[in-house]
């Protein structure tokens, strides 16, 4: 997007030359950005016409000393699975989008298990709500994820039947 945002997240190599990730204290910011972009996108493609009525009219007639409507995205999934990078990513988000704690469980017990397996989450935390047995027929789920660059990406999953416990996953003890 521009140089601030590509030099957010890259490989570099320390003093000793071993190469690595270095992540800029704009990382936040820049993240921000991103998915504000990516939402704004997703938003006229998911939200019932109520939620996006509200969100436009908002837009137009508010204040300039009150803060942004943001769309309740709860009304246009029953399941989100964030990029579980770091508990602080997490809080902030679920803070920003008004997600509740049951929103954020697949993505904090993943984080929680697994660490930081960068875009891979979201799979850990679509099998944690599979082996849960949380997935119902209709439902729709949210995928999300950040990458370098910057990037943030979206996938919407509906459910075309009831989920069953999988036999075999990362979330399943295997018998002794």
């Amino acid at each position: 997007m521009d140089e601030r945002s590509f030099k957010s997240i890259r490989v570099r190599e320390d003093a000793e030359g071993k190469k690595g990730i270095s992540v800029s204290k704009d990382v936040i910011e820049v993240g921000g950005h991103a998915l504000k972009a990516n939402i704004t996108t997703l938003g006229p493609l998911v939200l019932p016409v109520s939620e996006q009525f509200h969100f436009f009219t908002n837009l137009l007639f508010r204040k300039k000393e009150t803060k942004p409507y943001i769309p309740d995205y709860k009304l246009a999934f029953e399941h989100v699975c964030i990029l579980a990078t770091s508990k602080k990513v997490l809080d902030e988000l679920q803070s920003h989008l008004e997600l509740t704690e049951e929103y954020m469980e697949a993505s904090r017990k993943t984080l929680e298990r697994f660490g930081n397996t960068s875009s891979s989450s979201v799979w850990y935390e679509l099998a944690y709500l599979e082996a849960n047995s949380r997935v119902k027929r209709g439902d729709r789920i949210w995928q999300i994820a950040f990458g370098s660059g910057f990037k943030c990406n979206s996938v919407v999953w509906k459910a075309l039947r009831n989920v069953r416990k999988p036999r075999v996953s990362p979330w399943v003890e295997e018998p002794n």
